[in-house]
């Protein structure tokens, strides 16, 4: 009985194939070298590891041929070759560049073994680059998955005030693209809440943000950079943190929603957030209170819920301004508060014509930038009074006999 001839050729084929394989692979970076040009800028030992991906394509195709059965382990094997700091370094578009160099040597040196070997050649290249697209996706999630971990833990850290000297590096290591003055709002989270939409919103604003989800509660920390638009006196074109905050509240939930101060540097983004988190916890507590709503506009809640960043902020930009000024000024502004501002029963309590309180009223505005005629600065401004006087023999006023009703 007459041997098939088909496994013979094929016995026959393999013995060449292995007899040729380190030709193949010599070709193979030889080719690399002139036709892929970020495969020559290469350090040696990267080429080198790039090398090995290619000569271990070229050995699991063997394999593969003598066992079409083992594609998945033997084009996944391809590259375990590859150190974890090549597929780091290389993209996925450059990866099947890679693939494309090889199988164009390898089908050159077997055009005359016949239809049936190039056929397998396409066959194997295909799962091959399947199997990278595969790793490179695994990798990219893994990447994600660490990223959300760690912006989560920058975040945690902001929100706590226990930087460190590692914070920096994690920032960077995150790819934050902000510089100059940071602010961090914070609001609800949203039934359905899309980072991604999320972060499209903030880069057309000309800003970056990192995303703290905690629960009901969603944190942004925003940093402005360097793409904004320019205006036609060539400078860069930047928005007021209130006005980023207004542009970004339709991503945030119902609710109230607060924004912190601004803030110097991303290190010192603790101080906008420990005020944003502390005017959050009281917002309900102002009726009408915008959305979104500066937490410097919430100074008399904070206070009274023994905010101590409040309390010494009324003081020390309120009442010690005015003091320092002129005592008139003090002296005016509890006589109005105190008479329900009311400018002649203050102008009759201090002796002076009406004209004068309005006078010192509006040089009370000059000085610290509220303005007492308005009842939510006036509410401001009177607890910023009694903060100060209660922690001020100098500013303390004369007692004064209770009226009777």
């Amino acid at each position: 009985m007459t041997t098939p001839a088909a496994p013979l050729d094929k016995a026959e084929t393999l013995a060449w194939l292995r007899r040729i394989s380190g030709d193949i692979a010599t070709v193979t970076t030889k080719r690399l070298e002139d036709a892929l040009p970020w495969y020559a800028e290469m350090p040696p030992a990267r080429r080198s590891s790039v090398g090995l991906v290619a000569q271990a394509g070229i050995t699991s195709f063997i394999q593969w041929y003598d066992d079409p059965t083992s594609t998945p382990w033997i084009a996944a094997d391809i590259f375990a070759a590859a150190p974890r700091e090549l597929l780091r370094s290389i993209s996925l578009q450059q990866t099947l560049q890679l693939i494309r160099v090889t199988v164009e040597v390898t089908e050159e040196r077997v055009a005359d073994r016949g239809a049936q070997l190039r056929e397998a050649i396409l066959l194997y290249s295909r799962e091959v680059a399947f199997t990278a697209a595969d790793v490179y996706a695994r990798a990219a999630e893994a990447r994600g998955l660490w990223d959300a971990r760690l912006e989560a833990l920058v975040v945690d850290s902001i929100l706590s005030g226990e930087s460190d000297e590692e914070l920096p590096s994690r920032i960077a290591a995150l790819g934050w693209h902000g510089h100059g003055e940071v602010a961090v709002l914070v609001g609800t989270t949203p039934p359905q809440f899309d980072i991604d939409h999320l972060r499209r919103t903030a880069r057309k604003l000309g800003v970056d943000v990192l995303v703290g989800v905690q629960g009901s509660r969603l944190v942004l920390v925003i940093g402005r950079t360097e793409t904004g638009g320019k205006g036609a006196d060539e400078t860069l074109v930047e928005l007021p943190f209130p006005d980023i905050a207004t542009r970004l509240e339709p991503r945030f939930g119902a609710g109230y929603l607060v924004l912190g101060p601004t803030v110097p540097a991303l290190v010192d983004a603790s101080q906008s957030a420990r005020a944003a988190l502390a005017g959050f916890a009281v917002a309900r507590a102002w009726r009408h209170a915008p959305r979104p709503v500066e937490a410097d506009d919430l100074l008399p809640e904070r206070a009274l819920a023994g905010d101590a960043l409040a309390k010494l902020t009324l003081v020390e930009r309120i009442f010690r301004p005015l003091q320092a000024h002129s005592p008139d000024l003090v002296a005016t502004l509890w006589s109005y508060l105190d008479n329900g501002r009311s400018l002649e029963a203050t102008a009759r309590e201090l002796f002076v014509h009406p004209n004068t309180v309005r006078y010192r009223l509006k040089r009370v505005s000059e000085v610290i930038g509220w303005d007492a005629t308005g009842p939510r600065e006036a509410l401001i401004l009177q607890t910023a009074l009694i903060l100060g006087a209660a922690g001020s023999d100098v500013g303390r006023r004369k007692p004064t006999t209770l009226r009777r009703r």
